[in-house]
């Protein structure tokens, strides 16, 4: 274990990850911004120290903060739905389900974000960065989460299931696509050729090539 640290331990330190060149000396922790690390050196030199985690904090009051998430108390209730957070800017950031408000607009094409971290994930399609790599193949991914979904493809993982006949899948999506091509009564695209109508708008396509010889109904 490395011993705690003070400030002179932790600075920024050139990465060959380029996407995250700020390295923090202790705990080889990476990150993209230089006010991240800062933000994070915090954990190995703060003057108030959690018991239960050892991380340290600042001030007494960021403690008392951070102790709440031990303790199970969440002082702070949603006047409309009435879920509680330990502390406020988790309240704050969920009342935007119920204002609809969202501050953070992308510059390029403004579609707008109720989290800064969903605008950080956005950006990504703007820029072309995948960060988030697969440790199997190195296939580049935008978000972890995608990594994990990927992940399934080495792992021969199929956690969903129908639970009418039972097959299973690898993604929601293919379990989703299942569902309708079989087991849905729902068949919204109809053929204005014939009439015959189907549950996705894929299966409504392949029809009219192959019975209409139509690349696309308008």
């Amino acid at each position: 274990m490395k011993p705690e640290a003070d400030s002179n331990d932790i600075t920024e330190h050139p990465h060959d990850d380029k996407s995250r060149p700020y390295l923090c000396t202790v705990c080889d922790k990476r990150y993209r911004t230089k006010d991240a690390l800062y933000r994070h050196r915090n954990i190995h030199t703060g003057k108030y120290r959690c018991d239960e985690c050892r991380m340290c904090f600042q001030s007494k009051a960021a403690l008392t903060r951070h102790s709440q998430i031990h303790s199970g108390e969440k002082p702070f209730a949603c006047s409309v739905c009435s879920k509680r957070f330990t502390q406020a800017g988790g309240l704050l950031v969920h009342s935007r389900i119920h204002t609809g408000e969202k501050p953070y607009k992308c510059h390029v094409c403004d579609k707008a974000f109720s989290k800064s971290g969903h605008l950080n994930s956005h950006m990504r399609v703007h820029t072309g960065e995948k960060p988030c790599k697969c440790h199997v193949c190195g296939k580049a991914f935008t978000k972890s989460l995608y990594v994990n979904r990927h992940m399934t493809v080495h792992t021969g993982d199929k956690p969903y299931k129908c639970h009418v006949c039972d097959k299973a899948f690898s993604l929601s999506g293919d379990l989703n696509r299942h569902m309708k091509v079989l087991h849905s009564e729902e068949k919204p695209y109809k053929c204005s050729l014939c009439n015959k109508s189907f549950s996705l708008c894929s299966l409504l396509d392949r029809h009219a090539r192959n019975v209409h010889n139509v690349r696309r109904l308008k």
